[in-house]
């Protein structure tokens, strides 16, 4: 390794970052978008070699040449990493890899949280991390013979979400709901964990979870060693199944309720796919029809859009009191002036 150097690479440099993909490409991998950081094993005639990046807490987009294979270069890549997100206050890290790979991360000390056969590993480096969080859900166990769970990003909470909410706590005697903690959304985890439990107070069987770093959003699953867009749909969908069955085991969750979204191709691939695979672990999948107002259905993407084009009274009619509240006050101006600023507010 002595001939070599390792550096990060910076958006600014061109050449570096035509090199980075080059290599990515040649190894079967396409560029994540979710990169914040990005290094570089540079040769004698400084060419790229090998490379690896960061977003967040895990480690994305990591190769090295054909060239020089077995000369360790992984390790000085992971080690670099590693490091990187050390410095920067985070020591508890997660990665992607394919299953052939999963046993070199293993040696480096990695453990696998799941495993989607001949697709993708999820892995951590803590040995008791996932089982340590199962652990601490099974405080919050409620008895009963109906018991559903919801995932939530809610960004942010509309009268759809309410809606979905109600139905299931109504149709069960304990609900969990698991809102996404990730700050991928133009709403903030706080505003968006908030403004749920505000729209939901009124019902007595609900339990609040924050999902962690264990359930991610599609927004930041990674997508750079599947073929396509609907493979990466794809695998995220099983893999967040396979984490979701070991929750529901701890739990005694027996149904799932998810919203029905007819123009997303991403939801749609989720609502198939669990809806195949749940009930081989016992867990029913309950797919709820959209609320609508004035004929449309209510979507957090309009409340959005509304928002972005300064229409905050045509909001009333799609949320809750408490998140019109919330965007009416001094404290959301940072937050609509985040969303104003977005090109594209509407997700598919």
């Amino acid at each position: 390794m002595s001939e070599y150097t390792i550096s990060r690479v910076y958006p600014s440099d061109k050449r570096a970052n035509s090199q980075v993909e080059k290599l990515l490409l040649a190894e079967g991998i396409r560029r994540d978008k979710n990169l914040d950081y990005t290094c570089a094993v540079y040769d004698d005639d400084y060419n790229v070699i090998a490379t690896g990046s960061c977003f967040g807490n895990t480690l994305r987009c990591m190769a090295v040449s054909h060239n020089h294979q077995g000369e360790g270069l992984m390790n000085e890549v992971v080690t670099h990493l590693v490091q990187h997100e050390y410095e920067r206050g985070i020591n508890h890290l997660f990665l992607y890899t394919k299953c052939n790979s999963a046993k070199f991360f293993g040696d480096l000390g990695f453990y696998e949280i799941v495993r989607i056969a001949d697709q993708v590993v999820f892995m951590e480096n803590r040995r008791t991390g996932f089982s340590d969080y199962l652990s601490e859900l099974a405080k919050s166990k409620r008895n009963g013979s109906k018991i559903a769970a919801l995932v939530l990003n809610a960004n942010p909470f509309t009268l759809g979400h309410q809606y979905l909410v109600e139905k299931a706590a109504g149709e069960n005697d304990v609900l969990h709901i698991f809102i996404v903690s990730e700050d991928a959304s133009l709403v903030p985890f706080e505003v968006r964990k908030r403004l749920v439990v505000e729209g939901t107070s009124h019902l007595t069987n609900v339990v609040y979870h924050d999902t962690g770093p264990y359930i991610i959003s599609s927004a930041t699953f990674p997508s750079y060693f599947q073929k396509d867009d609907e493979a990466v749909i794809e695998s995220h969908a099983n893999l967040d199944l396979e984490v979701f069955v070991r929750i529901a085991e701890t739990l005694g969750i027996n149904a799932r309720y998810v919203g029905e979204e007819p123009k997303s191709l991403v939801t749609g691939i989720y609502n198939r796919i669990m809806s195949e695979k749940l009930p081989e672990h016992g867990v029913k999948c309950v797919i709820v029809p959209r609320k609508t107002e004035g004929g449309e259905v209510i979507s957090a993407s309009n409340v959005r859009q509304a928002i972005k084009e300064g229409r905050l009274e045509d909001i009333r009619g799609l949320v809750p009191e408490s998140t019109y509240k919330f965007f009416a006050s001094a404290e959301a101006e940072e937050v609509i002036r985040k969303i104003r600023g977005t090109e594209n507010v509407i997700h598919y």
